[in-house]
Parts: structure tokens; C-alpha cells; sequence
């Protein structure tokens, strides 16, 4: 029999009426007075550190636009909680039941972006035992309903960075276009696996040029890669007519507004997550680790990074669980993670990366090394919390 858990949190003030009894009522709790007002260019939280148990956080709009409220990770990318679609002038409470750590706290007017006025949020030990919740399965509920926030966001963020590349290569400013491709490009890694789910739209998005098949129309991000380094490109390449840049800048909002939209009902099991982690690791082993991916603009590691980043939300999301079914497998995982992490940061060049052309065979193979150290863990996740 399963051991029982507490959920991490409650994903939103809407999903917890699905999930009664996974957190206490919030009036019990000594935080329970947190304000957020969220306006057009400040996300302000009435407090910046608060006990461990049950937090209970009203947000007021008093912006213009619908907005929202997002407690996310420390990683700024995990999202714990949030409150969804605020119109002006309304309130909206997000209750969550958090334990001690360092969290980070952000506003998104107009319900697009990266988010605005990101703070840091401590929370400390209050020393009280977390109740244990008598349903495994709304643990379970809450990961996947917090997993399916965390793509909806990326995927517009994608959207949005999308439209900006696409603008500045229409306009002729490839040297923007050329420092928006990498940045954007993270969001669609940290969630390639559920982008290739949808059928064609993987392949019209991201197939890479020797991947094409006889006849077949080559659309996406990696056509458009080869026209804006045209120096890495073989001798003899053409650079796109302004017609074909239109068709191409075109196609590739067009699929990624289509993207945004299918990714807004989506629901999550539990092996659709361990597996997600799989998937993503295996994104990295095939086409970051040997180059492969980016082969004109030579920026994998940011790729790769991405990959890992998406890897990690997914087994964060998880953890907790998989803590009371075999705590050796989440202590492998976290060394294996944060040892693959520490070599992509020894790459960091700020807030870049060094080119994977400039790196030596040496650090080559001990990326590949670790990434096959981390998947080997990886690989039993599903298998132990599924079956």
C-alpha cells in the first residue's frame, strides 16, 4: 500500500474546490493576511517572508487589464500556485500550503509575459508537523494541475517572444532577430515533449534540415537558423528572398498561436509527467549533447539547458511523492541533477552560454557522461511511481 502525503500546494483558489481537505482553512493560518495588488507595472506582496502550513495570499487588481498572480519555485520557473484571470478592480484569493524554502512571487497584467516586478519570498520553519492528507491521489492531482500551468505559461511566453523574433527578421534587423532566437527558443525546449504531441506542429515548428523527407516543405525555427547565419550555412546558400521571409516568419507565429491554443485544456496524468522527464533528458542525449540541434547558430547549450530546466520542473513536481515510495531514487536524482547543472554553469558566459563549437571533446564527454548518469535514475521514475 502507498504511503499518504501531504500536496505540496493547491494550485489555484478554483482547484482547491476540487481538492477539499488538502489544505486547512486558511483563516487558521498566522499568514493568512498576505495582500498582493497587482497594477500595470508593480506586483505588490505585503509581505516578504512568512511561516511554513497554510498561506493564504488576495490579490487585487487595480490595473486596467486582467491579470494574474503566480507564486513560483525558487527556480523562477515551477509554478506552485496561482491566480488566474483577475479583472480590474476584482480580488481573488490563492490558498497554498508551502513548506520552508525560498519561493518567488509575480504579477502578469495583460495575462502575457515573463511576469512583472518578480520578488523574492522566504518562508521559514514555524516548527508545526504539515498535516498528513488522506488521498495520495490529490497529491497527485495537485502536480499534474500545477504541471499544466507551468506549460500553458511557458507556450505564451513562447508566443510572445515568437512575435518579437518574427518582427525584428521581417524588419531586416538580424542581429535582433539573431539575440532573440536562443531566449525564445527555451521556452518551446523546457516543454518539447508535450509541443510534440500535437501531430504535424512539432515537425512545421522544429524539424531540422537533415531530418527532412523527399518533397517535404521545410518550415520553423531551423530555416529560418540557416538564413540568419548564413556564414555557418554551405558554400553556395542563398539568402531568403523577403517573399520567403514573410512565409516563414508567417507559419511560424501562425503554428505557435495554434500551439498556444491546444495547450489551454490540457490535463496531465502522473506517468505523462515521469515520462515527460524522460523524454526531455532524451531531447539532450539525441540532438543537444552532439551538436546536432543548432547547426548553424551553435547555441545547444542554451537548448540544453532548457531541456534540463523543463526535466527538472517536471521531477520537482513529483518529488515530494516520490520521496515517501523510494527516497534513494529523489537523493540519486538530486545529486545526478545538480552535477549536470554545475557543468552547464562552468558554460556560462552571463547571461549566455559558450558557442558548442567552442567547446573542447573533453567537455563534450563529460556532458555526455553526466547526462547518462542522470539517466539512469531518471529512467526508473515512471516505474516507481506509476506501477
Amino acid at each position: 500500500m502507498r504511503a499518504r502525503l501531504l500536496p505540496l500546494v493547491a494550485a489555484s483558489a478554483v482547484g482547491l474546490l476540487a481538492l477539499t481537505g488538502c489544505v486547512a482553512n486558511a483563516t487558521d493560518s498566522a499568514a493568512a493576511g498576505i495582500t498582493v495588488d497587482s497594477s500595470a507595472d508593480a506586483c505588490d506582496v505585503s509581505a516578504a517572508e512568512a511561516p511554513s502550513g497554510n498561506l493564504s495570499f488576495t490579490v487585487t487588481n487595480s490595473g486596467d487589464q486582467v491579470t494574474e498572480f503566480y507564486l513560483l519555485a525558487e527556480d523562477g520557473l515551477r509554478i506552485v500556485g496561482e491566480a488566474e484571470n483577475i479583472g480590474p478592480g476584482l480580488s481573488r484569493d490563492l490558498v497554498v500550503q508551502l513548506k520552508p524554502g525560498h519561493y518567488v512571487t509575480t504579477c502578469k497584467p495583460g495575462m502575457t509575459g515573463a511576469g512583472i516586478d518578480q520578488r523574492a519570498f522566504t518562508v521559514t520553519d514555524s516548527g508545526d508537523d504539515i498535516k498528513v492528507d488522506a488521498d495520495l491521489d490529490a497529491s497527485i492531482e495537485v502536480a499534474n494541475t500545477n504541471y499544466a500551468a507551468y506549460v500553458r505559461d511557458q507556450v505564451a511566453q513562447l508566443l510572445t517572444g515568437t512575435q518579437a523574433f518574427a518582427d525584428a527578421y521581417l524588419a531586416g534587423d538580424d542581429d535582433t532577430a539573431r539575440a532573440l532566437y536562443a531566449p525564445t527558443r527555451a521556452h518551446w525546449e523546457r516543454v518539447e515533449t508535450v509541443a510534440e504531441s500535437f501531430g504535424d506542429l512539432d515537425p512545421q515548428l522544429d524539424l531540422r534540415e537533415a531530418d527532412l523527407e523527399e518533397g517535404q516543405d521545410w518550415t520553423g525555427w531551423h530555416a529560418i537558423e540557416k538564413d540568419l547565419w548564413p556564414a555557418e550555412a554551405e558554400a553556395g546558400f542563398a539568402a531568403y528572398t523577403p517573399e520567403q521571409r514573410q512565409n516563414l516568419a508567417g507559419l511560424l507565429v501562425a503554428d505557435t498561436e495554434t500551439l498556444n491554443e491546444k495547450v489551454q485544456d490540457l490535463d496531465f496524468t502522473l506517468s505523462q509527467q515521469t515520462n515527460g522527464a524522460i523524454g526531455l533528458l532524451d531531447e539532450v542525449a539525441t540532438g543537444k549533447v552532439t551538436g546536432e540541434e543548432e547547426f548553424w547558430s551553435h547555441t545547444d547549450l542554451w537548448d540544453f539547458q532548457a531541456n534540463i530546466d523543463g526535466a527538472k520542473v517536471l521531477y520537482a513536481g513529483v518529488r515530494d511523492i516520490l520521496l515517501e515510495e523510494d527516497a534513494d531514487l529523489a537523493a540519486d536524482l538530486d545529486t545526478e541533477f545538480a552535477a549536470l547543472q554545475e557543468l552547464l554553469d562552468a558554460q556560462r558566459v552571463g547571461e549566455d552560454f559558450t558557442l558548442y563549437t567552442d567547446l573542447t571533446p573533453a567537455e563534450i564527454k563529460a556532458f555526455a557522461d553526466q547526462v547518462n548518469a542522470l539517466g539512469e535514475p531518471l529512467n526508473q521514475l515512471t516505474a516507481t511511481l506509476v506501477l
